[in-house]
């Protein structure tokens, strides 16, 4: 019994915030979990430049409305929960997932939630957990089932490193070599392959 673990953006999905970053000309919002291990500072640092901006939910979801999943991203969803239960574990938000999972199939998707005020300005976010994506492959295993891993950035780490098999995906230069000991790839081909080894 397995389940595959998978990070969304940067996997599945072009990097939110780095879209709304060029859409909106605000080129200091491109920092993701790629350049900052620690995910509270980095979301301080994002609600900090929104609010500075004046910049609130409904401008990130009009640009996430325009996003499409990476070139081969659905196809290989596809594959993989035909042969497995896959479910997306990501650090984003409820408020930004729902219009890229359908464009993905509507598949399972565990996230966080932004505090949005009736203005529509965030002022906040609760994580579902602690470490959420190390926390919740933890859960699967204590309830018997074995996890696979993928993602590309520090946040993916835990899962992967906990994961019986578990892979860096289409990650940077700068975590490939600080973690040599996890197989990166960068091709959906590849990474369909190792998953298929691993089942």
């Amino acid at each position: 019994m397995v389940i595959t673990c998978l990070d969304l953006e940067g996997v599945l999905v072009p990097e939110i915030w780095v879209a709304f970053a060029e859409a909106a000309g605000i080129p200091e919002l491109k920092k993701t979990t790629r350049d900052e291990p620690d995910y509270y500072k980095l979301m301080k640092y994002r609600l900090d430049i929104l609010n500075q901006h004046g910049l609130g939910l409904k401008e990130i979801q009009d640009v996430i409305e325009t996003i499409e999943p990476m070139e081969g991203a659905k196809e290989f969803l596809d594959e993989l929960r035909s042969m497995c239960q896959v479910i997306i574990i990501s650090d984003t938000f409820t408020q930004f997932a729902a219009p890229l999972m359908k464009k993905l199939g509507w598949p399972t998707i565990f996230c966080n939630t932004l505090v949005v005020s009736e203005d529509g300005k965030v002022t906040d976010y609760k994580m579902r957990v602690e470490k959420s994506k190390y926390t919740t492959v933890k859960a699967l295993q204590s309830i018997g089932y074995e996890t696979i891993a993928s993602g590309d950035s520090y946040n993916d780490l835990g899962m992967i490193r906990a994961s019986k098999a578990g892979f860096l995906f289409k990650s940077n230069d700068k975590i490939k070599e600080e973690n040599p000991d996890i197989v990166a790839y960068d091709t959906y081909d590849e990474l369909m392959a190792a998953i298929k080894k691993a089942l």
